[in-house]
């Protein structure tokens, strides 16, 4: 009888390291979760979200994605506006890349409550913020959603690609937005 125990907490033991090893090398090979914190990517992801990061995934542009901070000991999460090769300017609270006006859709509900006259974001030249005239290689500009109090590549300049944690994949509720946590 103390056998069968036995047996059945070893198989419950070996079921559990199991998948205890299958998490690991999701989180360090595949995902990972983070949360965001402070307030430059609002209204799209707020301070308090939680988000699911994926390692493996082909970055496009105007993807969310979480990077070491290149001034900080920090984790960043910002949208990717500039690949290597491209150049960038904002005139009149438009976006030229490559000359081509970009319509910045996930920025419309932001500008929707500004004053008439008043703009997100200041008129720049890639040029005039880094002395470049393009993103060189290897490197990435990013911008935050909420433009007046985002620390982005305005400020710190191109991030490395090697940089880059993941991209946003998942949005998950902060608990106590839904009512379970007060």
């Amino acid at each position: 009888m103390e056998n069968k125990y036995v047996k059945e907490l070893l198989s419950w033991m070996k079921a559990l390291l199991v998948a205890v090893i299958i998490v690991l090398v999701c989180r360090h090979f595949l995902i990972t979760p983070s949360v965001v914190k402070g307030e430059s990517m609002m209204p799209n992801l707020e301070d308090g979200d939680r988000i699911i990061l994926s390692k493996i995934s082909h970055i496009d542009r105007f993807d969310e994605i979480a990077f070491e901070a290149p001034d900080t000991n920090d984790n960043y999460v910002k949208r990717v506006i500039g690949f290597p090769g491209d150049s960038i300017e904002m005139i009149d609270d438009q976006l030229y890349i490559n000359g081509t006006l970009y319509e910045e859709v996930y920025l419309n509900e932001f500008k929707s409550t500004l004053a008439i006259g008043d703009q997100l974001t200041n008129d720049f030249t890639l040029k005039d913020l880094t002395g470049h005239e393009q993103v060189p290689e290897g490197k990435l500009f990013v911008l935050g959603d909420n433009r007046r109090v985002s620390k982005d590549s305005r400020q710190f300049g191109f991030i490395d690609e090697e940089s880059v944690i993941g991209d946003v994949k998942l949005r998950i509720w902060p608990i106590d937005s839904i009512g379970i946590i007060n």
